[in-house]
């Protein structure tokens, strides 16, 4: 099969990122790497320490001593974190792992995000995203995807994921069966992606990798 790059995706829709806010970089946090949305706060993985401030005002309003270095998702109960070549579920209230899975790519996966009683986890390199189950870690299915891919995440019944290599960065919106892109939004040069999550209506928070800043970025509205 052969690979579209970013020289040959020019019949995809692409349209400028809206960047609609930016947050941090916070204390203590150099690095952002996965990202999600609890309904009311974005949590962010820092590396060692994972940090939850409230979108209105930006104030930091808890941090957890866990470790993260890639993606961060959310079941509307517990929270998921990628550390190396595990997945761990914990407790938001106390901060206590509760269980712990083996990461698909065992320590090479990149972004996460819970949907449809699953969770989807990103492979960087291998340019892939795979559904698995929360409970064992066992591969449901593969989505074959065409750039590196950093942040996952679910929305309306859209997948989209975040791309990084290089200076150029995008999130796009894939065919959850095809992985055919559908529509990009282009970050600004320099301006990466490294985690991704909706917040449910309008806007995707994106990690900003080394910046330590996390954006809002507006989420493409479809005409009803």
């Amino acid at each position: 099969m052969t690979r579209r790059t970013s020289k040959d995706v020019n019949e995809t829709p692409a349209h400028a990122a809206e960047i609609v806010r930016e947050y941090g970089p916070f204390p203590g946090a150099d690095q952002i790497a996965g990202v999600t949305h609890d309904g009311r706060r974005v949590w962010a993985a820092t590396g060692a320490r994972l940090l939850a401030f409230d979108p209105g005002s930006g104030q930091l309003a808890r941090t957890l001593e866990r470790a993260g270095d890639a993606g961060t998702a959310f079941d509307g109960t517990h929270l998921y974190q990628i550390a190396e070549a595990r997945i761990d579920k914990i407790d938001p209230a106390t901060g206590d792992v509760v269980a712990s899975i083996p990461a698909p790519g065992h320590g090479s996966d990149s972004g996460l995000a819970w949907a449809e009683g699953s969770l989807w986890v990103g492979q960087y390199r291998d340019r892939k995203i795979h559904r698995i189950d929360p409970g064992t870690g066992a591969i449901l299915r593969t989505i074959e995807c065409s750039r590196f891919v950093t942040g996952v995440t679910w929305v309306d019944g859209e997948l989209w994921h975040g791309t990084w290599e290089g200076d150029e960065s995008d999130i796009r919106r894939i065919d959850p069966q095809s992985g055919a892109v559908l529509e990009r939004l282009e970050m600004p040069r320099g301006t990466g992606v490294s985690g991704l999550e909706s917040d449910g209506a309008d806007l995707f928070y994106c990690g900003g990798g080394p910046s330590g800043k996390v954006r809002a970025v507006r989420r493409p509205q479809r005409k009803r």
